[in-house]
């Protein structure tokens, strides 16, 4: 993938343009090219490569086509029929970000700023870069049409260092190799294939919106089923699932662990060894994998992940099964320093008793009108009044109470937070009696999941409970599923924080 540089400087700071584009894109040698919209023409977009408390700016520019080519659903809100069908806006994932920076879904603007959305500001925007070394990434955020927009090709990674970091003996470049990992699905001719009917067609809605989308096909880094040459030495992987909506439970073949020195929002304290990495849509996992063993090998990267998660089926090991492959040279590796620290950086833990407020947050469904199944947080449409308002500087612990059968990733703009813990309820007390009887104790988060989130897994018939410092900003911002077919149809919700 391509790192991208700024153009100018604004301010003595490092100025940045990214133009959205259709292009056409061999994804695979047996695939005629594939259309995609991409962040200067890339599929995925260019990766940034900032430091902590360097400050940059982005225009980021739409000159996108008017006419949208993935079927879109007008009963969808935001997508209605009296707006643009080409909208964009951009939201840097787990960035601690002013609001006016964040990428609201409504923010969104069309083609050479044609058209604005009710809450769009500003051209250029502002990413302070204060936090700690860490894995981001960028991806489109516009109101409706999120799931087609990512899908078409919209996302990228934004990688901050820090001399922390930097510090430790950890491989760096060409030995640190960020990974994106999606599906899709292509019709003969190459074109990517979105579905414009559920299994069960919807009477009166076409195009209509989907319960969720599991493509035929894994992409890695915009090419179908890579393979990449290692030598048999240390690699960091920076690993992003980037996915509409399949999870991925990762190990490698030849059953050599990965060590998870990061998670969503940086450094763990210490690594974890783990046979197999579960990620979400959007989590990401920093993670260290030693080839030093394994001369002349080739390695697969499987994945085993049910679809949908975690009640569905396990995909097939031929098709979505298989991620991409290690391919490690048989010759001696050129001389390498780096090792596999002990400890990596200080995480304080927060206590449930620094909390200044406690919310509890259904997940839920309920029908539409047209008999389709929507997701919601708390019972609210996202056009009910708002509902979350923190203070500045608070924190706060939220229990998100799962009644539905799958695992939604649950992301909050603009904060990083910690996992409590996930404590089992009873299904059948909630469905006869609507009351959360829990059945068993509360169980702290797995071991690789012990730092700075930004996205946490919300699994079935579970309370999760996470623990919100509210900062630094004030403003409006967003909450919701990282599934897009569900953030898209109402499982999105804003929330204000009030200074």
């Amino acid at each position: 993938m391509k790192q991208i540089q700024p153009t100018a400087f604004l301010n003595n700071q490092p100025y940045y343009e990214v133009t959205m584009i259709q292009t056409m894109k061999k994804l695979h040698r047996d695939l005629p090219p594939t259309k995609i919209w991409g962040y200067n023409g890339e599929y995925p977009g260019p990766t940034f490569r900032v430091w902590r408390n360097q400050p940059i700016h982005v225009l980021w520019k739409n000159e996108l086509p008017l006419k949208h080519f993935l079927p879109i659903d007008t009963t969808v809100h935001g997508a209605e029929k009296d707006k643009p069908e080409v909208r964009t806006v951009v939201h840097l994932h787990g960035g601690v970000t002013p609001d006016t920076s964040d990428g609201y879904p409504e923010a969104w603007f069309t083609r050479g700023f044609k058209e604005v959305g009710p809450y769009f500001t500003n051209e250029i925007y502002t990413y302070p870069n204060q936090q700690k070394a860490t894995s981001l990434w960028y991806h489109d955020h516009a109101m409706g049409i999120t799931r087609l927009n990512i899908y078409a090709g919209l996302a990228g990674l934004y990688i901050i260092h820090d001399e922390e970091e930097m510090n430790l003996d950890l491989p760096k470049f060409p030995f640190e190799i960020p990974l994106i990992i999606q599906d899709r699905s292509f019709h003969r001719d190459g074109s990517l294939l979105y579905p414009s009917q559920p299994e069960i067609p919807v009477p009166g809605v076409d195009p209509s919106v989907i319960p969720d989308f599991f493509a035929e096909t894994i992409v890695v880094n915009g090419k179908v089923w890579p393979y990449i040459e290692v030598d048999p030495r240390l690699y960091r992987l920076r690993i992003l699932n980037g996915s509409n909506a399949r999870f991925y439970r990762l190990s490698l073949s030849n059953g050599a662990p990965f060590i998870q020195i990061g998670t969503d929002q940086g450094l763990l304290a210490s690594p974890v060894e783990v046979p197999h990495l579960l990620l979400a849509p959007a989590e990401r996992a920093d993670v260290l994998v030693d080839l030093r063993s394994f001369h002349g090998e080739t390695i697969t990267m499987m994945n085993d992940a049910e679809s949908p998660f975690p009640q569905g089926t396990k995909p097939d090991p031929e098709t979505a099964g298989s991620v991409m492959q290690f391919r490690v040279s048989s010759k001696p590796s050129a001389l390498a320093t780096c090792s596999i620290p002990n400890q990596l950086t200080h995480i304080p833990k927060l206590k449930e008793k620094q909390s200044h407020k406690t919310r509890k947050l259904l997940l839920n469904t309920r029908s539409d009108s047209y008999g389709r199944s929507i997701h919601l947080l708390n019972d609210r449409l996202w056009v009910e009044p708002i509902s979350e308002d923190p203070r500045l500087w608070s924190v706060e612990v939220w229990s998100l109470v799962n009644v539905t059968k799958a695992t939604h990733p649950i992301h909050l703009h603009m904060v990083r937070f910690q996992v409590l813990d996930r404590q089992p309820f009873d299904e059948e007390k909630y469905e006869e009696e609507g009351k959360i009887v829990p059945t068993g104790p509360r169980r702290p988060p797995d071991p690789n999941e012990q730092g700075w989130k930004d996205t946490v897994r919300a699994n079935p018939k579970e309370i999760t409970r996470i623990i919100v410092p509210f900062g630094p900003y004030s403003g409006l911002f967003v909450w919701h599923c990282h599934i897009l077919e569900h953030e898209d149809y109402e499982m999105m919700r804003p929330y204000y924080v009030i200074s």
